[in-house]
């Protein structure tokens, strides 16, 4: 048999035939439809790149804020009033608490003039949840939220669309939250929004913390130089008590020249001990 027509070149020869001149193109709509997915997803990106900056700037804001002061009132206010500018928020408000049945709104983006509202936990399922749980609770959408069915009348009337609480912790124990809502026209939250809430809540008990050791170092303080006031007043009754005892008693006739009994060796000893001792009391009073 001839080698060029073996049964190896003739199956060569047959796949040449039967093999497609060049590779199925692209259609234009498949191209156009990849164009547009690469689009949204950079616009995605884009969109991620431009929260997390906003995010950053807002801590910076705050530790820049509070680092200002050291009162409870003014660095809660400052947070409240930061998130809320930040996200466009329709609420955006600081619980705290010593006791599950006390419950106190100490801070609010809508009214800066709440200080000290005692509220009523059954009016807000999310903030008894974040409290009873610990956990940060995220509903993205309020109106199918089944928790919020007893109020979703009310949530309907505010136009509300998602909500965040983060728990404020201290040593270990929930002592407040942070409240974060939204209207249904806006950005819902997201993911990386969440866990920024959840950065700022322990932002927030870090500086409860540092202003209460304030607080109580001031308070010590205060004590301790009211204590000190006390007992100088009482070294200065004391004093003026017996000078004037003993002028009262140096007045007496009997004691008029009794002194000029004494010998003048004695005399010139009581000086000099006078002396001593008010030098020893000048010395004391320097501390």
């Amino acid at each position: 048999m001839d080698r060029r027509t073996t049964p190896h070149t003739t199956f060569g020869r047959m796949m040449e035939t039967t093999e497609p001149t060049s590779a199925s193109a692209a259609t234009p709509e498949a191209a156009s439809e990849s164009q547009t997915a690469d689009v949204a997803s950079l616009r995605t990106k884009i969109e991620e790149l431009r929260r997390e900056r906003d995010h950053l700037v807002t801590l910076v804001d705050i530790l820049q804020e509070i680092s200002g002061s050291l009162h409870f009132s003014e660095i809660l206010q400052t947070i409240a009033r930061k998130l809320g500018e930040t996200f466009g928020l329709d609420r955006s408000s600081i619980f705290l608490t010593a006791d599950p049945a006390d419950v106190r709104l100490v801070a609010s983006y809508e009214d800066p003039t709440i200080r000290n509202l005692v509220v009523d936990l059954s009016r807000y399922p999310e903030l008894q949840r974040a409290f009873d749980s610990g956990e940060t609770v995220f509903i993205p959408d309020a109106t199918a939220e089944p928790m919020l069915r007893d109020i979703r009348a009310l949530l309907d009337m505010r136009n509300v669309r998602s909500i965040v609480v983060a728990p404020i912790r201290w040593r270990g124990a929930v002592i407040g939250a942070i409240f974060l809502r939204t209207e249904r026209d806006a950005l819902p939250f997201s993911d990386s929004d969440v866990r920024f809430c959840q950065v700022v809540a322990s932002l927030t008990a870090k500086a409860l913390r540092n202003a209460h050791r304030f607080d109580a170092t001031v308070r010590a303080t205060q004590d301790t130089s009211q204590a000190q006031r006390r007992t100088e007043l009482q070294r200065i009754a004391l004093i003026s008590f017996v000078r004037r005892l003993l002028d009262r008693y140096a007045k007496t006739e009997e004691h008029l020249w009794a002194e000029t009994l004494l010998p003048k060796d004695s005399d010139e000893e009581l000086d000099r001990l006078v002396g001593v001792a008010m030098q020893v009391m000048a010395e004391e009073a320097k501390g």
